[in-house]
């Protein structure tokens, strides 16, 4: 068991920091992955031929490729051709291209369940497709592709933790250093795992919340 003294005055300041490089990674990911996965999906339903067809591959490969390996590439694979990043950036751009390729996917069946009719309408009435499509069909859009978006910001939060794997010394990577250190493994990572699970609990909530008013009655029936 984890005494007191060693909880407040080793444990608790390396997890304190570790958890303030873990909130860091989560706000720069979440909002950059979620813009890109709009602006992919956007591009693949509603682009031209080579602008959907580089879309859909994005979201192929960054899909496909495991989070783990997609870092090692940017951290440890790049200096290999001149271009050399920061442990925090590297996780970064890796946890973007990777939660906006499944944002774009989960966008874009919210995009195609839209009718199309209510883009040519208002073309009818003088508005241009790229304006239809931003003021009328992406705010439908995007509140169909809460639930979906909103479980893969919850992954992102848990995988944050493969950011210890490039240095980035995150919640999980501080304390793993102190777990060795004072060889207390299982006591600390149920620490560390009481913490994720307060803030994915808060971060459901909150993400439940903007679903609800997010939501309209009956809007679940439309087609």
């Amino acid at each position: 068991m984890i005494n007191l003294d060693f909880f407040l005055e080793i444990l608790f300041p390396s997890l304190l920091e570790g958890l303030i490089m873990t909130m860091q990674l989560i706000c720069w990911s979440i909002p950059i992955g979620l813009v890109m996965g709009v602006i992919i999906a956007i591009g693949r339903v509603y682009g031209n031929v080579l602008v959907s067809f580089f879309s859909k591959a994005y979201i192929i490969f960054f899909r496909g490729t495991p989070l783990l390996i997609l870092l090692f590439i940017l951290y440890y694979g790049f200096p290999s051709i001149g271009i050399y990043l920061s442990p925090f950036v590297a996780a970064v751009i890796g946890f973007v291209l990777c939660s906006s390729s499944y944002h774009a996917e989960y966008i874009r069946g919210a995009i195609q369940s839209v009718r199309s009719g209510q883009v040519l309408a208002a073309q009818a009435l003088g508005m241009s497709k790229l304006s239809a499509v931003f003021n009328i069909v992406l705010p439908q859009a995007l509140r169909r592709a809460i639930p979906g978006c909103s479980n893969e910001i919850i992954y992102l939060i848990k995988y944050s933790s493969l950011a210890f794997m490039v240095t980035c010394i995150e919640l999980t990577g501080a304390g793993k250093i102190v777990a060795s250190r004072y060889f207390t493994y299982t006591e600390v990572f149920l620490v560390i795992g009481a913490i994720y699970l307060i803030i994915v609990s808060l971060a459901t909530k909150l993400l439940n919340i903007l679903e609800e008013r997010a939501s309209f009655p009956g809007w679940e029936n439309r087609k």
